[in-house]
Formats: C-alpha cells, structure tokens, sequence
C-alpha cells in the first residue's frame, strides 16, 4: 500500500537517450556504436548511481545541476507531516499513543487518564494528565515503513482553538477523529471549518467501534450533510460492538484481523463469505464516489472496465490531495483495532511536502504573495508555530518551508529584524527530545536559545518572506487578577510575560484607572487554565475578580462658567479668574479633549495659559457622575482676571478645576458604556432563542445572514451584559455555536442604567 518513489536509473536512461548525440545520417553505425557505449556506461555505474543516491551528505557535494532528482528528493517523498484533530473526547489522543506504540517511539500503552500513574506520553502537563484533555499540541516524530512522520496532537477544546489554527497552519495532511456514537458534534465543525480554511486535505477515521451503540454508517452520512464532506467508507468493519472483530480494506480486498496482546499482528485473510455482498456493493460506492472528482478513473468506471487496486489506490490519492475528496477509516484505538492500515493510508494518501503549495509575503514588495518552492535548495524560510519554556529556556518548533537549517547556523527573524545563531537543533518527541545536525524543508524541528514570538518567521538573510499571518481571534473574555502575597510579584509578571509570548490570544494590560492587572482570552476555560498554571508552575496564589467595564462620560450641551479662585493668606496669595464655557465636539472628531482660547488682548498673560490647559484636563479625568474619565469635551476660554503679584499657574490651574466642577453638572452629563460588535455562528434551529438572549440583554440585531446550515448574526450589545456569554451560549446551542467580539463605540447609557451606576458609585464612595 505504500508508494515508494520512483527509481532515479530509467529517468537518467531517459536523460542519456534524449541528450543529443552527434550522429550523422550517412554513419548509423556510430549511432548504435554510441547506443550500446550509453549501456555499457549505464551497466558500468549503475552501483555506484545508486550508491551515490542513497547517501544523503556525500550527494550534496557530488550531484550536479543536470541530475533529474535532488539528493532530497527521495527524503522529502518519505515525510509527512499531519495532524490529529477532533471533538474533545473522540480519542485523539488515545489513537497517537497507538500510533506511537506500533511505531516503535513507545514501549508500552498507557491509558490517557493517568489511571496508572504514568498517563499519556503526549499530554505532558500534569494538569493535562489530571483533567484528561490535551492542551498544548505536542509534536512527535515516528517512523512507519521507512517513512518519517511528525504528528501534532492538537487540542480539541473550543478555548484552545489558537492551538488548532497553529498546528493546522504548519501541517500538510490532518486525521479527522469522529466517535462512532456521538457522531459529527460541534467541536469536528469548528475542526473541521478551520481545517478548510487552511487548505488541509484529510482522512476520516471513526474511532470506538467497540462502544455500545456504535453505527460507523450513521456517522459517514453525519459527515456528508454536515461537514459537506465528499466521503467514502474505505473500509467495511467486521462486527460492531463487542463483536467488532476486525476490518475488511475496499481497496485491496482483503480481510484484516489484529492479533497479539496489543493488536501489533495484523493478519491478512479471505473476505468472510457472508460479507462479499456487502463489500462489492460499499466497493462499488467507493469507486462511484471517487470517479465523480477524478476523470482518470471516471473513464473506466463509466465503460464498466475491471478496475484494479493500484488504479483506485492512486485515483483515492490524486483526489484527496486535491481536497476534493476525504477518504473514511474505522477502527477502535483503545481496543488496538485498525490503527496499523490507518498509518498505511497516511503514507497512501496525505500528501508530502512538496506536494502541498504554501504562500509567503513578500515585505519588500507591499507584501505580494509568493508561492514558495518547498524545496531544499531554496533560501531558507521557517515559522515559529510554538513556543515553550523548557528546562535549557525557550524552546522554539519551527516548521521549515524551504533550504536547509544547521547547527550553528545564523538566522534573521523578519518580524523583529533580528539576528540569530543557532545553538543547538533538536527533534520533539512529546516533551524529550534528540539532537540532529540540520533538517531541510518539509521537517518540523525545535531549537533553544532563540527569543522569538510565536508566528515569526525566520530566513537565511537573503530574502524578506512572511508566512501569512496566522488568523488570530480577538480575546473575547477579561479577568482582573493580583498575587494574594506583595512578595510574589517577581514570579507573577514571569508567569504573564512567558504565557503571553506562548499564546498571541492571552493578553495581558494594566488598569489606569483601577490599577487592576487585566488578563484576556478566549474564554473562562481558556483564563482558568492560566490561572491555574500560575498556582502550579510558579507557586503563586492569584485572586481572581470581576472585571470593570471601562466606562466614559461626556457632556451634551453647552454650559457657561465663571470662577474667581482668590485666597489671602499672609504673603503671597492666590489670585484667578476664567470665564468661557463647555460644550460637546461635534461627532466624528478626532480627538477627545480640545482646548480654545479665545482671549482677546491680555486679560490673562499668555504664560499662565498652559496651567489653564492642564488644569482643564486634570478636571475631565474624573468627572463627577461615578468618576470616569470625561470625553468629547471642547473648552474654550473667553475673558479671565489677573492679578499682577498674587496670579500664579498654581492659582490658574486651581481656578479651572474648580470651574469645570461648577459648569459640569449644568452641562447635562451622560455615561457612555463600551458596545461590541458581536458576530455569532449558531446552526438555524438555535436561531430564535439566541436572538431572544441577544435582546435581553439590551442587543440590537443589525443583521442575519444564512451560511450553509448556520445562521450568521451579527448584533451590537454593551458589553457590561456579555459577561459570561460564552458558557450562556454553549448551553443554548449544545456547544455548536461561536462568537467574536469586536470593541465598536462607547455610546450612552439609558436613563434607568445611568441611575442604578451613579447610585453604585455614590454607595461605595461613601463607604471609601
């Protein structure tokens, strides 16, 4: 079943025989003089062209520009990169340690929840091994049948979905888990959403066909109507449930048992007799369905020819690396069943990396799009999809795109225009790791001592290449936190700083106004998570509270004011006067605050106008109705008094504040509250209770657009009334919708709310 590439000596037969000889018409016999000395060469070299072929470093030197096949060209066809990516709970994990146990990269099965003490080999954070879900995507190197694959175990958490964009980003094929009892649930549509979006061909596989209720037939159709996936059973199983015996493959025709305490036997045998009638007919599905996205085989399907194995193996190949069609396996991972003829389709049917087209942004160049070679001999280009803090520091994966990376090498990073020089290059094994000398395009590879974030991207120097920027969502959920001990700040900070380099959706700020420390992400699971890591990872106890809602207030009509500041006390006094008047900027100014003068002639010297200006904006930002920070205000100064030994700017400034207080209440003030811009994702049936939510809590629906199954609303709504959204609109859609919030405007309050947030104010400033 594995494609091994072709061998390099017809290709050079074809290179001798076409170069052009120089033969004349009158002598054919030096013609064939020169024909039989090409395979007496051919015969003589044969050994060492092969020799020359297989030895990786020594080709590099020797193999010239004529050569048909780069020395990488055998390596880059023996690689895959893939991903493994389903609902939380489908068995991801449980299939990759399967995967690495029949691969030899384990020795022994461990279940995930950790019921034995050891847990997982890829979920590597005790906290991951505790709550039995995969957090960070690990990556790990195997090899199967002498092909290298790198797998990326990938969260399958809503909150962690910036993991599953990283990891998709960096992959050229990706495993689709779905469970054969819960079927396509929300979280494969969101994978599976993602995963169209970055262009990954796939393979299906329904895993725990040994659980109850199991109906692998029920779960393809889900696939179709749902996910829109043009599939096809590959496989026919033998018995379901506790009788699932074994798997009968579609394409080659043959029966598979897996034999041995742990499944590692896999024994090819006849099809049951009382199964050849069922397999000839899900056969002919299979062919009907992939003819209809490849012409190659349509042609003999449609004249009713004899199709063989190898025709349907390559036809199943050219579709799904086209992405036009999805190839469906079964199995069970945890009782050992069907993992093996999975990792065969792998090689089968996931493209290698040259295989895969990939863009880069060309910054010299008003970021034009270029099609990267995905080759060796290219300039180097490779993108840092993750980041960890490791026991040696930050420990950096990258995933090359193209040329060669080295040991020692010096490397540029685009995005800060830095200069780099590799100290040490290693492959990942989950969390231990093996040092190597270099690694050339299509290899995933991590390396120590490089300062980066994650989605640089590093080159040789020659070109200024991007990767696409990775689509990163907006935080959508904020936290107040503090360290419960004054002595643990030191830690506190290293902790935010280390997550927030980790994770580009966890964001970190301060807060002026309540000197709170901010934490945003993607959810309270997502927040949680990291707060939890703080406790554990660097033994700091956080209080977490509720965050405060940044409001505004502004003024809406004009107001005049006239203040006299005087005050005699022994020396010299203080002696002011400002007179003008307040009023709102007209809407869709560009700045906040606007200060006029308007003074004509010297009333008040010119020298004390600045400390007019400060005072006036000390004054707004804190206005009088709960003590936020004024805005869309225009003040403007029209005659004043001075005094010429007791005005000073002190006098000045204190005369504006207080004239600001005076004229402010006059001015009519209003409370502005942030409004978002939410757009949610839900399937149509959810459609009226999410839009009945929306409205409760004060949200104006501007728009309602249909997207295949699901209804697209985007709606404006305060954000003081979305705390909590997101658990409130998981349970209202069984976890199948999404959001994302956008900051819109600050826009006024209602009379009723105005009342109850300057009556909270007043309460607690009289408790203060």
């Amino acid at each position: 079943m594995a494609r091994f590439p072709r061998p390099s000596t017809p290709r050079l037969l074809y290179t001798l025989y076409s170069s052009p000889t120089k033969t004349t018409p009158s002598h054919s016999h030096s013609h064939s003089h020169s024909q039989s000395s090409i395979t007496t060469f051919l015969l003589n070299n044969n050994l060492h062209l092969l020799r020359h072929f297989s030895s990786g470093n020594l080709a590099r030197a020797t193999t010239s520009k004529d050569d048909k096949d780069p020395w990488w060209k055998e390596s880059m066809n023996r690689l895959r990169n893939i991903g493994i990516s389903a609902h939380i709970d489908s068995g991801k994990t449980t299939l990759t340690e399967r995967v690495l146990f029949y691969t030899g990269r384990i020795h022994e099965i461990h279940e995930v929840r950790g019921r034995d003490g050891v847990g997982a080999k890829m979920d590597s954070m005790d906290l991951e091994r505790e709550k039995g879900i995969t957090i960070q995507s690990a990556a790990t190197y195997c090899t199967w049948k002498d092909f290298q694959v790198n797998i990326i175990d990938t969260p399958g958490h809503v909150d962690f979905t910036i993991e599953v964009e990283r990891a998709l980003r960096v992959l050229d094929g990706a495993i689709l888990v779905l469970c054969s009892v819960g079927g396509v649930q929300s979280q494969s549509i969101t994978v599976d959403r993602q995963m169209r979006r970055y262009e990954v061909p796939r393979l299906a596989f329904i895993n725990k066909l040994d659980r109850m209720g199991a109906d692998p037939w029920k779960v393809l159709n889900q696939a179709r109507s749902k996910l829109r996936h043009h599939s096809a059973a590959m496989q026919v199983p033998i018995g379901l449930e506790e009788d699932f015996k074994g798997l009968i493959d579609l394409v080659q025709l043959k029966a598979y048992y897996f034999r041995g305490s742990s499944g590692e036997n896999v024994v090819a045998e006849d099809i049951p007799a009382d199964m050849e009638a069922l397999v000839a007919e899900k056969r002919r599905e299979l062919i009907e369905a992939v003819s209809e996205v490849d012409d190659k085989l349509a042609e003999p399907f449609l004249n009713d020819e004899p199709i063989t194995s190898t025709d349907l193996e390559e036809a199943i190949r050219r579709a799904t690396v086209a992405r036009k069609f999805v190839p469906v396996f079964m199995g069970s991972a945890f009782k050992n069943k069907g993992v093996q003829p999975l990792l065969d389709a792998v090689l089968s049917y996931l493209p290698c990396p040259t295989e895969v087209s990939n863009f880069a942004l060309d910054q010299t160049k008003n970021e034009e799009k270029v099609t990267l070679s995905g080759t060796p001999d290219g300039p180097l280009v490779a993108l840092a999809f993750k980041l960890e803090e490791g026991r040696f520091g930050q420990l950096t994966y990258l995933r090359i795109y193209e040329g060669v990376i080295r040991k020692g090498d010096f490397i540029h990073n685009i995005n800060t225009g830095k200069k780099i020089k590799i100290p040490r290059l290693v492959r990942m094994h989950s969390n231990e790791m093996e040092d190597i000398p270099e690694a050339h395009a299509g290899q995933i590879v991590a390396v120590f001592g490089v300062d980066c974030a994650s989605g640089d991207t590093f080159t040789d120097g020659s070109v200024k290449y991007t990767m696409t920027s990775m689509n990163v969502p907006e935080p959508v959920m904020s936290l107040a936190v503090q360290p419960v001990s004054k002595d643990s700040g030191g830690q506190f900070s290293k902790a935010l700083n280390r997550f927030q380099r980790e994770d580009p959706t966890f964001r970190v700020g301060l807060d002026a106004e309540s000197g709170q420390t901010i934490i945003s992400g993607m959810g309270e699971l997502h927040l949680d998570i990291y707060v939890e890591r703080i406790r554990r990872e660097y033994k700091v106890d956080a209080t977490v509270g509720k965050p405060r809602v940044n409001f505004r207030e502004t003024v809406t009509q004009r107001a005049e004011f006239d203040y006299l500041h005087k005050k005699q006390s022994g020396g010299q006094g203080q002696y002011g006067r400002v007179c003008g008047y307040i009023e709102p900027l007209p809407p869709g100014s560009s700045t906040k605050f606007e200060f006029d003068n308007m003074i004509v002639g010297q009333a008040i010297p010119s020298n004390f106008i600045p400390a007019i200006e400060k005072g006036f904006k000390e004054a707004a930002n804190s206005g009088s109705l709960i003590g936020h920070p004024v805005e869309n205000l225009r003040v403007v100064l029209t005659d004043g008094a001075s005094h010429s030994v007791d005005s000073s700017e002190l006098a000045f400034k204190l005369a504006s504040i207080y004239a600001f207080r005076q004229c402010y209440t006059v001015a009519r003030p209003v409370i502005l509250e942030p409004v978002m811009m939410v757009e949610l994702k839900v399937p149509t049936e959810f459609q009226g209770t999410v839009a009945g939510d929306i409205n409760k809590r004060k949200g104006i629906i501007v728009g309602n657009d249909q997207d295949g199954d699901d209804s697209v609303i985007t709606a404006h709504v305060p954000l003081n009334n979305m705390f909590g959204y997101s658990t409130a609109l998981r349970s209202m859609t069984q976890g199948k919708g999404e959001f994302t919030m956008e900051y819109k405007e600050h826009s006024a309050v209602s009379n009723d709310v105005q009342m109850q947030l300057v009556n909270t104010y007043k309460g607690t400033k009289a408790t203060d």
